[in-house]
């Protein structure tokens, strides 16, 4: 898609900007304070899910809360995102999600009622059990936090941390949806499919995995596509430049959206991927048996900073050594 009357400085600064990417500032200090050394954990902080020796296999354990916004506009929606959302982090680590517990602080029983539809009816249609959890019914507010358990092969898992430079950068979106009607930062690309497909376009991770076929990965989430590969590179160490008009999006003129709006967006079925080139065809073949668009949009290097392209413009939109997303490494680097 042509991008015409965009700069990559008015981007740049947008995606900074960005509330769903500020928010994350507040990890790393979190994490230093909490962390302790065990060697039966393989990798956590960082990760989209906790990766957890269990002999062969690895177990994956995450856990996601629903940004309160999304439960004030829609709480149907924000039940359905919480399980969507957990799924999401397992499939990007090359997992196979296992089950689900939840924390529910709610009083409001019509709220209640809407949440837990939303949930079931994406736990039905993903094919993943909510198996237990607490509830609060007695809070002044209504939060939904979900925790979920999945497992990969030891040798077969996608982690956040490894990608190399001299790799490209691919994304990998499900086009196929709608700006969703209760939040313009949300693209509903799920609840309109069947079983499934939606099930087949999470394995396809499973499969990359086994087979090696990708260096790193994240599922495109709250601080939306750019903001997910920044996050990627800082803990890999890395930076990256992609092109603007290589990123996979609709018809903006169609769903009446801007690329501003694009760029800060949580795609319904998406994935930020690192890979060798020569992989890229056998990676882009897969999301497309699935009904995905996957597309080079950049190349992994060594500067510890992401850039922006349009045509003859640049802009740089993190420098990694100045200021992380999640700061999860303090001045010295530990």
């Amino acid at each position: 898609m042509v991008l015409t009357h965009v700069s990559t400085a008015t981007i740049a600064a947008v995606v900074r900007e960005y509330e769903g990417v500020k928010r994350k500032q507040a990890i790393g200090e979190m994490v230093r304070a909490v962390r302790i050394e065990s060697s039966g954990v393989l990798a956590s902080f960082g990760e989209d899910a906790a990766v957890i020796e269990h002999g062969e296999e690895a177990l994956l354990l995450a856990a996601d809360g629903i940004w309160s916004r999304l439960m004030e506009a829609d709480p149907y929606w924000a039940g359905y995102c919480a399980v969507l959302v957990n799924i999401h982090d397992i499939a990007a680590m090359g997992g196979r999600p296992l089950a689900m517990v939840d924390v529910f602080s709610i009083s409001d029983t019509n709220i209640q009622k809407k949440v837990i539809s939303g949930m079931h009816d994406a736990s039905l249609q993903f094919g993943v059990p909510i198996v237990g959890g607490h509830l609060h019914p007695d809070t002044p507010y209504s939060v939904i936090d979900v925790a979920i358990l999945g497992c990969a092969p030891r040798d077969a898992v996608i982690y956040s941390d490894t990608a190399r430079e001299g790799d490209v950068v691919i994304v990998a979106v499900d086009l196929n949806g709608r700006v969703h009607p209760s939040c313009a930062l949300n693209w509903d690309s799920v609840t309109m499919k069947t079983p499934d497909e939606v099930r087949n376009q999470i394995r396809v991770l499973e499969g990359l995995a086994r087979d090696h076929l990708v260096s790193a990965g994240k599922d495109i989430s709250n601080p939306g596509v750019i903001g997910t590969l920044g996050m990627l590179l800082e803990v890999s160490g890395k930076g990256a430049s992609i092109e603007l008009d290589r990123i996979p999006m609709p018809d903006m003129t169609a769903h009446g959206m801007t690329f501003e709006q694009w760029v800060r967006i949580y795609p319904g079925m998406g994935f930020v991927l690192t890979a060798a080139p020569g992989s890229v065809p056998e990676i882009c073949r897969r999301f497309h048996d699935v009904k995905m668009t996957a597309c080079v949009v950049g190349e992994v290097n060594r500067s510890r900073t992401l850039q922006i392209v349009l045509g003859d413009q640049k802009s740089q939109v993190f420098d990694f050594d100045k200021h992380g997303i999640m700061r999860l490494f303090s001045d010295d680097g530990s």
